[in-house]
């Protein structure tokens, strides 16, 4: 590599790394095995910038642009021009004045909810561990700058392309790069000339996951110009679509055809009456107006902001709001045991032998193969061995440890060579059941101590030790013909809330699932104690005997799954999900990031290892199921309200409309001018604006609702004709009865119509009998009468007149009245009779999620804290 070290950073390019020596990489990043000191990362810094792939602040234009790319809004702004230019000033303002209204609200709500996510997302940082003025230290993800020295551990995201200078049991997961799932071992060996990007053993990219073992590397690119940098800049900002996206954007073509179908027709049948082509067209535009929710976009925005500040509130941070309909969406979670059902804070108890007596030598053995330096003592990443190293000292008496291989969750174990009196000795640490298959030699009793330990719900790490003065370093392959010494037993107590938590999630519907990497008999005894009936455990090694066709029959039965891995999870989940259940998953650690990524909600907290925060959808900001609980119902509460507008206004717009058009085919003159028409439905959708904050039916909260245009459809084509039915006999009572003359038929339909499309939001929120059993929110009250008021108003008022209203005799409102509680009694009693009939909620599409996705998802680790919007968003689409 003949660069200097001056412009190193910029030029030191991949295959130059990865085929030179480490030495030459550091002379030539201006580095050394010792780092950097502050003030030249400083300096680092200022030059090459932060290690972030894009600073991405929440943009005001980019909220705005949301709102305006929808169907809905897109037909309701061509009706404004075409209005316009037709001489309908009037109409044309009407329209806009609903344009204004629904894209304000719109934009208002999501834009405050997204500067409150930013500002939450700053408690959520990315650290890495640097050698900074020759000591490790943390420092943010985004400080990085080409040269410093790194240290990776398992459970870790790489944080910038490293070049590796020191490895014991390394393994990376690149299948973010390479798509490719095996493992990647690492070595710090220059790599031949050539080698392609899959083989480059001596590297570490950013994004990749550290599987097992552990490193130290040299920063060589950050931020964009890290080979995962490339990537996602290339891939630009696109989110893809959530199941709720989904559902609305369907829904708006719906009613798109139906609008667009009408207005067609109703041209036609108008020139055929020989009326004039512009009187005709302002018809329709009208009637394609009205047909559709226009508030629909501000409705669905408000119900999300609102819902987003109260998770918030509670604790619960959900990436992007519409995400918040898929937390609700969830039938079945998935959760581990460890700090979920249990307090997380695991203590040691005791070194006990096979027949369960104490011993000294054996705790001396387990402390030599955990990840903390016997020589010198301190903290550990893994829970057990900070508890087995709680409030100790260093060991000495002349026992040193010459090899290490850490744990990772294949061989479930961690290894030590060590060596007393110039003697050597493998210890082994590790999962029981795996630990006596290794063992040659075990003691009768030790399978009885065991299942007692167990019984007990006790944690329980097995040790075992053999001979080894022939070996001179640790691998794999050497941990076996061992003599069983013992084991270490933690204890780590259920939560006492944790029963009320879990009954809440049984309350809402939710089939609770525990997959853990602990014994069987562990996690049955917890979830005894705290409640959880359990249908049955599976463990991980009567899991890899079955075929997915037995499995999906199986899981349903099962309520346990011990000593699971990584890959077992996320063969559960996309087991559940195959049968067309919503799977939410929740797992803090490097173990569950498959999982996670698998989940139709992955659902991680703010203590998580970063490969699980970055693979989640929803963040906890605490580990508690009871938040959850809280969240899921908060997400069904908002799609509960959203779609009460949803069937409300197809329904009652569709009626009214087709009322409508086909009354103009029938009378000599318009039944409602266009003004009148969209003057109507202005009105109508104000007053629903309260709906987000409508109380919801506690019925409504036990099961998921999914987006089914389907339903909606058929809801439409049920309670629409009711409408019509009493539009038409307001027809002929004012026509045959009251004899009203065209300006009087006009304003008494007017009355009647906003009287109807109003009040029927009261019998259909609920399914229950609206006031009885049901009680409406005291803001969409308020909101219904003030504008039912507001609109009789104004036929009186001097506008009214040159809208084209009059004054109504007194008759006409008692007529109004007699109408409008029959098409209430009705559409309650056509409710009863609909909701009676089995509806056949078809399964939704199994989605899974491409590469592009999960670069997008972990993108988000590498934007700048301060300016904090997480990109990533579990990526959905039909598959």
């Amino acid at each position: 590599m003949a660069v200097t070290s001056a412009d190193a950073p910029a030029a030191a390019h991949l295959e130059r790394v990865a085929d030179a020596t480490v030495a030459d990489v550091l002379t030539h990043l201006g580095t050394s095995a010792d780092g950097l000191s502050t003030e030249e990362a400083q300096a680092r810094m200022e030059r090459f910038g932060g290690n972030v792939v894009r600073t991405h602040r929440v943009s005001a234009l980019a909220v705005l642009r949301r709102q305006l790319s929808n169907a809905i809004l897109a037909l309701l702004a061509v009706t404004a021009a075409l209005s316009y230019t037709l001489g309908d000033h009037t109409q044309a303002v009407i329209i806009g004045i609903i344009l204004a209204l629904s894209i304000g609200l719109g934009f208002f709500n999501e834009y405050r909810a997204e500067k409150a996510s930013a500002a939450l997302h700053t408690a959520i940082r990315h650290q890495a561990v640097a050698r900074r003025d020759g000591q490790f230290q943390r420092v943010d993800v985004s400080e990085l700058v080409p040269g410093d020295v790194i240290r990776l551990s398992i459970g870790e995201l790489v944080p910038a392309d490293v070049r590796l200078i020191e490895v014991t049991g390394l393994e990376c997961n690149e299948s973010i790069l390479t798509g490719e799932s095996s493992e990647s071992e690492k070595s710090s060996a220059p790599c031949p000339a050539g080698t392609a990007l899959p083989d480059m053993h001596n590297v570490a990219f950013m994004g990749t996951v550290v599987n097992a073992g552990e490193g130290t590397g040299v920063v060589f690119a950050t931020g964009a110009q890290a080979q995962f940098g490339r990537i996602a800049v290339g891939l630009g900002e696109h989110q893809p679509e959530t199941t709720f996206q989904t559902g609305l954007r369907h829904f708006s073509y719906l009613l798109l055809r139906v609008a667009l179908t009408l207005t067609v027709v109703i041209v036609v049948i108008n020139l055929l009456l020989g009326r004039p082509v512009i009187d005709a067209a302002l018809f329709a535009l009208a009637i394609a107006v009205g047909i559709t929710p226009q508030l629909l976009p501000a409705i669905v925005s408000t119900s999300l902001a609102t819902g987003s500040r109260k998770l918030a509130e509670k604790k619960v941070l959900v990436k992007r709001l519409v995400c918040i309909e898929d937390l609700g969406d969830i039938d079945i979670l998935i959760t581990d045991k460890t700090g979920t059902l249990t307090h997380g804070q695991v203590a040691f108890i005791d070194a006990v032998t096979a027949s369960g007596e104490h011993s000294d030598p054996l705790l001396r053995y387990g402390l030599m193969a955990t990840d903390v330096d016997p020589a010198t003592g301190g903290a550990s990443a893994n829970e057990l061995d900070a508890a087995l190293w709680s409030g100790r000292q260093p060991l000495g008496g002349g026992v040193a440890r010459v090899g290490f291989l850490p744990f990772d969750h294949t061989r479930r174990a961690s290894s030590a060579l060590i060596e007393e009196d110039g003697r050597r000795t493998l210890v082994v640490k590790g999962a029981p059941e795996q630990m006596l298959e290794r063992c040659e030699v075990v003691a009768p009793e030790a399978h009885g101590t065991l299942s007692t330990l167990f019984a007990g719900g006790q944690r329980v790490v097995a040790v075992a030790t053999r001979a080894a003065d022939e070996l001179q370093t640790v691998t794999a392959d050497d941990e076996t013909r061992l003599t069983l010494q013992g084991f270490l037993v933690f204890a780590d107590t259920p939560k006492e809330e944790a029963r009320e938590s879990l009954a809440q999630l049984a309350t809402l519907g939710i089939d609770v699932k525990i997959a853990t990497g602990d014994n069987a008999q562990v996690a049955e005894k917890v979830c005894a104690d705290l409640g959880l009936v359990s249908k049955g455990t599976l463990t991980g090694a009567e899991l890899e005997q079955i075929d997915d066709a037995e499995l999906d029959k199986v899981l349903h039965d099962r309520t346990i799954f011990a000593r699971i891995s990584p890959t077992q999870k996320k063969r559960i989940v996309s087991s559940l999900r195959r049968t067309g259940r919503s799977v939410g998953f929740l797992g803090d650690g490097v173990n569950d990031a498959l999982a996670l990524h698998s989940a139709d909600v992955g659902i991680s907290v703010d203590s998580a290892t970063d490969v699980a925060k970055d693979a989640a959808d929803v963040i906890l900001l605490e580990k508690d199921l009871g938040v959850l609980a809280s969240g899921v119902a908060e997400g069904r509460r908002i799609f509960a309200n959203t779609i009460k507008y949803v069937l409300m206004g197809t329904s009652s717009n569709f009626g009214t409309m087709f009322s409508a058009a086909a009354a103009s085919a029938v009378l000599p003159f318009l039944p409602m001018l266009p003004s009148q028409i969209l003057l109507n439905n202005l009105l109508y959708d104000t007053s629903q604006l309260a709906i987000p904050a409508d109380r919801v039916d506690a019925e409504q909260l036990h099961t998921p609702s999914h987006w089914e245009v389907g339903f909606i459809h058929r809801f439409m084509l049920t309670f629409g004709p009711v409408s019509s039915l009493f539009d038409f006999l307001t027809f002929g009572l004012m026509l045959g009865v009251l004899h009203a003359g065209e300006t009087e038929f006009r304003t008494g339909w007017f009355v009647e119509s906003l009287a109807t499309q109003i009040l029927v939001i009261y019998v259909v929120r609920t399914r229950k009998v609206p006031f009885f059993k049901s009680r409406p929110g005291g803001a969409l009250v308020a909101s219904t009468a003030a504008v039912l008021v507001g609109g009789l108003v104004l036929t009186f008022s001097p506008i009214g007149v040159q809208l084209g209203f009059t004054t109504l005799p007194w008759m006409f409102f008692g007529a109004v009245v007699a109408l409008t509680v029959g098409y209430l009694a009705l559409v309650d009693a056509t409710k009863l009779v609909f909701y009676s009939e089995p509806v056949q909620n078809t399964a939704e599409q199994l989605r899974t999620r491409g590469l592009v996705h999960r670069i997008h998802r972990r993108a988000a680790r590498f934007e700048l804290p301060m300016l904090p919007k997480i990109q990533a968003i579990r990526a959905r689409s039909a598959s």
